[in-house]
C-alpha cells in the first residue's frame, strides 16, 4: 500500500511535470494547489531533491523544479524512494532482500506467489513515468 507520503510525493511530482521546462514552483503554490501539508510537503521534496529527481533556485523566482526530464523517471524509482520496497515480502524483494525468520525460501509457496505479485507490479511501475503519471 502507498503511504500518504507517497500520495503526496506523486501529487507533488505531477504538479511539477505538467510545470517542466516553465522554470522553479514556490513550495506554497504547490502545497495550495494539491492539498497537501506544507511542513509534509517541504521534508518530500528535500527527498526528491537529495535523489536527485528535483533541484530548486533560492530567491526571487525560486522554487523546485524536476532535473530530469519526466519521460526518464521511473514511477519504481520514486516508490521506492520515498514508500520503500515493491515487493511484499522482504524476502522477494530486488532492492531491500531480507530473509525471513522461520521460514525455507525454497518450500515457500508463499514465497513463490509473491515473487509473482512483484513481477507483475514491476511489469507496471518500471514502464510508467512522471510523463505517464501527468497525461
Amino acid at each position: 500500500m502507498l503511504s500518504k507520503k507517497s500520495q503526496y510525493a506523486f501529487k507533488a511530482l505531477e504538479y511539477l511535470t505538467e510545470r517542466y521546462k516553465q522554470g522553479p514552483v514556490l513550495i506554497s503554490e504547490i502545497s495550495k494547489k494539491k492539498k497537501i501539508p506544507l511542513k509534509f510537503l517541504e521534508n518530500i521534496l528535500l527527498e526528491l531533491k537529495k535523489a536527485g529527481i528535483l533541484d530548486s533556485k533560492k530567491g526571487k523566482g525560486g522554487g523546485y523544479f524536476l532535473s530530469k526530464d519526466p519521460a526518464k523517471v521511473k514511477v519504481a524509482t520514486i516508490v521506492r524512494l520515498v514508500n520503500g520496497p515493491i515487493a511484499m515480502l522482504p524476502c522477494v524483494s530486488l532492492y531491500f532482500y531480507e530473509r525471513c525468520k522461520h521460514c525455507d525460501e525454497k518450500k515457500c509457496g508463499l514465497h513463490d506467489m509473491m515473487i509473482e505479485v512483484r513481477d507483475a507490479s514491476l511489469g507496471i511501475l518500471e514502464n510508467r513515468t512522471l510523463k505517464d503519471l501527468a497525461s
